[in-house]
């Protein structure tokens, strides 16, 4: 099953545009992201991927790629979409993150993400809390 992620990051970018808003994206670098690495700090980049600094924007199931320019220098950008953290609009900040998918982690389609027992058993009770060792002075 194809992950919902790709096409949220297209909604909140749509909205950006419609909005007036510069459509801004950050991303974990790692192998697969080509991007240029003077440009990385801290193992991620932000990246503005609107329509006067991108050329040929696909925003594609799988990855998004483009053409942009680095210090005058032309680069073709490639960004799995696993490796997308967010997605924003620079104005005001709004939009949405994401989790981080590590490379080559996926879910797997065939299991349940969350097993239900069918017993009759009462759950444990949850643990009790320690009391605060603080007291009130007056």
């Amino acid at each position: 099953m194809i992950s919902t992620k790709p096409y949220l990051v297209r909604a909140i970018f749509e909205w950006c545009v419609d909005q007036g808003f510069t459509p801004y994206l950050t991303a974990t670098v790692d192998a697969n992201t080509r991007v240029p690495r003077e440009h990385v700090r801290d193992g991620q980049i932000t990246l503005n991927i609107g329509a006067e600094a991108t050329h040929q924007l696909i925003l594609g199931n799988d990855e998004i790629t483009f053409q942009a320019r680095f210090n005058g220098v032309s680069f073709p950008v490639v960004v799995p979409i696993d490796a997308v953290a967010a997605i924003f609009a620079r104005e005001n900040g709004q939009g949405m993150a994401f989790e981080v998918m590590p490379a080559g982690a996926e879910l797997a389609g065939d299991e349940p993400v969350v097993e239900i027992e069918d017993d009759d058993t009462p759950p444990d009770p949850p643990p009790e809390k320690p009391r605060s060792h603080l007291t009130r002075v007056k």
